[in-house]
């Protein structure tokens, strides 16, 4: 009797492996395609937050309770303008400004001004003698459009950008800047390689900044 129990037991597992697995495979689909995703970095462009062949993972859920905000690392759908022939390209860069914005560039200490307030920005990229990169390098003066985002690189000499952008289309705000809908969400962590494994969180400096309404 306990053979012939074992045996069904057995018999169920085996009838029962092909529908756990299709359930697996479903969920692993679904968490990719509505909640979870993981990106590699391809270029230097946020270096040294994020170096090349680091992998991210981004959460594409969280910006449908709320918007994205100023000093995030997201993953966005580069505008056609941006992109260099893979069509549906992938850019991942920090937001700078949200819509309403007033950024400009730069105070006596060369800091980006955000609605009045001037932003240390610790991340930028230093080489290997400490050298630091510019916030910028060239003056500018824009307010970021409603439903778009003003976003730059951490390795700003290495950063296809909104700045960079901004300037090739002679000043063309639009062109410079991202839609929020572009956006697939938000990088939160690095999880590869293990070494460099650590959160993506918004520096305290962002903490200061006022909304651009208080700002007027």
């Amino acid at each position: 009797m306990i053979d012939e129990q074992t045996a069904k037991r057995k018999g169920s597992f085996w009838r029962e492996l092909p529908i756990l697995l299709g359930v697996a495979i479903l969920v692993a689909v679904l968490v990719r395609a509505f909640v979870l995703q993981t990106f590699y970095i391809p270029s230097p462009s946020m270096e040294h937050t994020l170096n090349v062949l680091d992998r991210v993972l981004v959460n594409k859920l969280v910006y449908d309770f709320r918007d994205p905000r100023r000093g995030e690392i997201i993953v966005f759908k580069a505008p056609e303008i941006w992109q260099s022939g893979a069509e549906g390209e992938d850019f991942i860069k920090r937001i700078i400004g949200t819509p309403g914005d007033h950024v400009m560039c730069c105070d006596d200490q060369e800091r980006l001004v955000i609605n009045g307030h001037s932003l240390d920005e610790p991340y930028i990229y230093r080489d290997a003698d400490g050298n630091q990169d510019p916030a910028a390098d060239r003056k500018f003066d824009i307010t970021v459009p409603n439903d778009r985002l003003w976003v730059m690189g951490d390795h700003r000499s290495a950063s296809g950008d909104s700045l960079e952008h901004y300037e090739e289309s002679n000043g063309d705000i639009q062109e410079a800047t991202v839609p929020e809908k572009s956006v697939v969400g938000r990088a939160f962590t690095v999880f590869w390689p293990v070494n460099r494994a650590k959160w993506l969180s918004v520096p305290d400096s962002y903490d200061d900044i006022p909304d651009a309404a208080a700002a007027k």
